[in-house]
Order: structure tokens, then C-alpha cells, then sequence
């Protein structure tokens, strides 16, 4: 056999061997790579096949809370009072003594008008009662000397005239008197007070211009913003449920209403339902509501949009989950719960009350187990899984804290795309239309 011949052969040889080791060690994402799997392994290299194999997931834990039931609505702010300050006499405006958007009380004086036309008004009818009044005393003393003459048949229609007389004036005096209530009513209204305590608009009429009662525009306009009050629209099919929920609250308190942001979570201000209309807009099918809030941080504006939360009801031990964790199939909702042998189970869950964030379960899920909340395409029955637990996040008033949005391990992004997982602090399901009233963090 010649050298080239046994180069060849070696060369073959060699080439052979190295492509059987790379197929068996070659890493799993290269090319033509075959998966090790765990037939013809035993013991500890099993294991760790299976932990390879393992679906990372992350998982919460469903737990026992109340939950208050709220519904939505959007509204409008609205001033409590508002007064538009208008002159009730005519005449020259000689002063403003108010700032455009300043506060002012009940009773504040905002503008003077021109007052001599008033004051020689007054002074004339001041006159003109203090003639009455001195010929009511000369007819008083003429009728004193006829009656004093005794009942002479002659001089009983000198008694009679007389008193005419006293009467007359005493009828003049009175006039007078009024026509002097009215002169210093006019002149009391050349000062423009406040009607109402709010805050000043920007005013409508510069000083030296001539203002006239049956004007409409007026001087400013005063508007009551503490408190303020939210018109609001809610569907009719809801109006059983704040007519029974205001059945049940304190007379002192009534329903209470949360006004929330522009984010849809901050609690702006908390106040009070006042009023339910007395029919339905047959237009929309809807009834209009309005609330009271103390605005003592002028957060709410007239004329501005505002979301607003109802509390009606609170369901009281119930089962929670992260709406995360629901998914939807054929038989209806279910949820994967996490078994002791690190594999999924598929659960049907029947739910009482669910938002963007969590969902009350009525049955299905039982408080302290792990449901998953993460890559649902690549999880089946009895999948084996490495599950890592997410962190509950506390619960607040103003539900301003949320989960943090976490990646999720060992995931590729064009798997997560894939599946459509979200990982923790991700929203829910939407709601549907016409399902149970929203549920948002118990405060």
C-alpha cells in the first residue's frame, strides 16, 4: 500500500470521528445540533436533563383578602356655587378692590360706583318726611282742640275732619319712610360685596366705565372651587346596585367617591355622593350622578374631566389572583397552579370579580397556592417547571405602587412575543363589556 493511499484512509478516519463527537457534544442552539435527551441516562445526569428541560416561569401566590367593589365613570368638575357679580344700580365705576383670581369671603367689598345721584336721593326723601311728619303734629294738636270741645252736635264734623287729617299724614310718614328705605337700599348697592366666599375670574369692566343693572356681562364672575363638586354619567343597569348601596351607608357619610388622575391610578381627592338625578336620559340610557369633594389642594378645576370610583360593596375572604394568571380556553377561564413536583396543573376557575390587575376567584384556586403567571404557549398538563416567585406588592391607598417590571429569565424576546406572556406588574386581561363592575386595591 502506498503513502497516499494511507493518508487518505487516516484523513477519513479522522474526519469520521470528529463529527460523531461534535453531533453528541456540540452545544444545542449550533446548527444541525441534536438535544440531549435523557433516554439511556440514568441517575444524576437525568436530573440535570430535566432541570435543563424545566420551562422557567414566574408565579404568585394566591392569597386571602377583601375586596372592595367599585364602578368607573368619567365626569366633569363643577364649580359649587357660582355667582356672576353684577351692578343693581346704575352709575360710573370709580374703584375695583379685588385681584383677578383672588380668594375672597362672603361680604368683601370688589368695586365702588358713583353714589351722589343715591345720597341726594335719600336727603330728598329724608326731607320730605320730615314735612309730613310736621303737619301730622299740626293735625294731631287740631284734632286734640276740636275733641276737647265735648260731643256738640255742630262741631262733629270739625272733630271728624280732623282726624281725616292725621290719618292722611300718618299714611305720608310712612310712604316717606319707605321711599327712604329705598334711597338707601339703591346707595347701599353702589358698593359691590362678595355674594358668595370663591375665587375671582378675570374681570369683565375697567374702572371709569359706566355699569348698568340690565347688563349681562357683568363685573366678574366668583366661582365656590372648596368644595367642588363632579357631575358624572353611569350606565341605568347600575343604578339598583347605588340605590341598594346607598341604602345601606351612613346617613353622615353616604356612598363614598374617589376622584382619580390623569394616570388612572392616583387618588386625587376623596368625597362624597350627593345626588342621584330623578330619572334617566333616555337618550344614552344613563343616569347622572354628582359627588362633593373638599378640594383642599385645588387638585379638581371647573370644567376639567376627572375618572370617578364608587365603592358599593365589599366582598369580604375572597380568593385573589393576578389577572396575569388568567387565561381563557374552550370550558371557559382556568389558571396553571404550580404542583410539589415542580410541574403545572390546569385548573378551572369560576371568577367572581376581576380587573386589569387582579381577579377575585368564587372556585378553582385555593389560598397559599402558586399560580403561574408567564410563558403560557410552552406550558402543558404536567409540564416541568422552574418556577420564581414574584413579590406582592403592598397594597396602598392611592394605589400608586405596582409591581416592577421584571424580564423574564432564560426567555427569548421572540418567545415572549410568541406566547404573549407578561411577566409581573404587566396588566391583565381587558375586561369585557357588560362584566361584573371593576375591582380595584382594597385602600
Amino acid at each position: 500500500m502506498s503513502k497516499a493511499i494511507k493518508w487518505i484512509i487516516g484523513l477519513s478516519l479522522a474526519a469520521g470521528i470528529g463529527a460523531v463527537g461534535y453531533s453528541l457534544l456540540a452545544p444545542v442552539g449550533d446548527t444541525g445540533a441534536r438535544r440531549p435527551t435523557t433516554a439511556g441516562f440514568k441517575g444524576k445526569g437525568k436530573g440535570r436533563n430535566l432541570a435543563r428541560d424545566a420551562v422557567p416561569v414566574f408565579t404568585s401566590v394566591a392569597r386571602i383578602t377583601d375586596v372592595p367593589v367599585r364602578i368607573e365613570g368619567l365626569g366633569t368638575a363643577r364649580a359649587l356655587n357660582m355667582v356672576i357679580v353684577q351692578p343693581l344700580v346704575d352709575g360710573r365705576l370709580l374703584s375695583i378692590n379685588f385681584r383677578e383670581g383672588q380668594d375672597v369671603k362672603r361680604g368683601d367689598l370688589l368695586a365702588r360706583i358713583d353714589s351722589a345721584i343715591f345720597e341726594a336721593q335719600l336727603k330728598q326723601a329724608q326731607a320730605k318726611k320730615a314735612q309730613d311728619e310736621a303737619q301730622l303734629a299740626d293735625a294731631r294738636r287740631e284734632f286734640e282742640r276740636n275733641s276737647s270741645v265735648g260731643p256738640i252736635a255742630s262741631l262733629r264734623k270739625n272733630i271728624d275732619t280732623s282726624r281725616g287729617k292725621v290719618e292722611q299724614f300718618e299714611a305720608l310718614v310712612r310712604a316717606d319712610q319707605a321711599a327712604i328705605d329705598l334711597a338707601q337700599t339703591q346707595l347701599s348697592y353702589t358698593s359691590v360685596v362678595a355674594p358668595i366666599s370663591g375665587r375671582t375670574g378675570i374681570r369683565m369692566v375697567d374702572e371709569g366705565n359706566v355699569v348698568r343693572a340690565s347688563a349681562t356681562t357683568g363685573i366678574v364672575v366668583i366661582t365656590e372651587v372648596q368644595p367642588i363638586a363632579v357631575l358624572f354619567n353611569l350606565p341605568q343597569q347600575q343604578l339598583g346596585s347605588i340605590n341598594a348601596a346607598l341604602a345601606k351607608a351612613p346617613a353622615a357619610t353616604g356612598i363614598p367617591v374617589e376622584a382619580i388622575g390623569s394616570d388612572g391610578r392616583t387618588i386625587v381627592d376623596r368625597g362624597t355622593l350627593r345626588v342621584i338625578d330623578n330619572q334617566v336620559d333616555q337618550t344614552t340610557g344613563t343616569i347622572r350622578l354628582k359627588a362633593e369633594f373638599p378640594n383642599t389642594q385645588l387638585q379638581l378645576w371647573p370644567g376639567q374631566f376627572i375618572s370617578i370610583r364608587l365603592l358599593i360593596d365589599t366582598l369580604r375572604n375572597v380568593v385573589v389572583v393576578p389577572a396575569a394568571a388568567i387565561q381563557q380556553g374552550p370550558s371557559g377561564p382556568y389558571v396553571f397552579v404550580v404542583t410539589s413536583e415542580e410541574k403545572v396543573a390546569q385548573r378551572q376557575i369560576k371568577i367572581t370579580l376581576q380587573d386589569e390587575h387582579r381577579a377575585a376567584i368564587g372556585s378553582g384556586v385555593s389560598a397559599g397556592e402558586q399560580v403561574v403567571t408567564s410563558s403560557f404557549s410552552r406550558l402543558r398538563e404536567d409540564t416541568a417547571v422552574a418556577a420564581t416567585l414574584s413579590a406582592v406588592p403592598p397594597e396602598t391607598d392611592d394605589d400608586t405602587a405596582g409591581p416592577k417590571p421584571q424580564s423574564l429569565p432564560a426567555t427569548s424576546p421572540d418567545e415572549a412575543r410568541k406566547d404573549g406572556s407578561r411577566g409581573p406588574g404587566a396588566k391583565g386581561h381587558r375586561r369585557e363589556t357588560g362584566t361584573a363592575p371593576a375591582v380595584e386595591k382594597s385602600p
